[in-house]
């Protein structure tokens, strides 16, 4: 998925404003201006629209590991040059502690069945003989579970 998809679905599933988005990124050091978020948040066809690094996304996913579940002692992890669903999809569950029951609830929410041999493929290292790449359709269909836990269920 682009990263700017992906910044955005987070950003309005946890109702996240531009002060908030500048805190998470603060947490992993990395300083950015107002305008860069808004410009990154912009639909891909307006003329001021930013690209988002998988650097970029990849501290603010970082970032927001730190929000939900706080610092950890040592030394912090650096933000992957080159991010993936995968990627993405792990920092997520890391983030929100979800457990992989919660998991499969969340992308059965938002409207496709996995199983947990499928699941536990997705999180494994690149290289080993079980490992599949997460596609763009089942990422989708997590943050569209997200969407519906986090953000659906409070205007209900």
């Amino acid at each position: 998925m682009i990263s700017n998809d992906v910044l955005r679905r987070i950003r309005y599933t946890f109702d996240l404003s531009d002060s908030n988005m500048i805190t998470v990124f603060g947490l992993t050091n990395y300083a950015v201006t107002r305008e860069q978020i808004c410009n990154w948040l912009k639909k891909d066809d307006d003329p001021t629209f930013e690209l988002c690094s998988d650097v970029t996304l990849a501290t603010f996913l970082n970032g927001f590991i730190i929000e939900k579940r706080g610092k950890k002692d040592g030394p912090q992890p650096k933000p992957e040059s080159r991010i993936t669903n995968n990627i993405v999809f792990m920092k997520l569950k890391i983030a929100l502690n979800l457990k992989s029951d919660d998991v499969l609830l969340l992308v059965r929410q938002g409207g496709f069945h996995l199983s947990k041999h499928e699941l536990s493929s997705f999180f494994r290292k690149p290289g080993h003989k079980n490992y599949r790449e997460c596609k763009d359709q089942v990422l989708r269909y997590f943050l569209k579970g997200l969407q519906m836990r986090y953000r659906d269920s409070e205007t209900i």
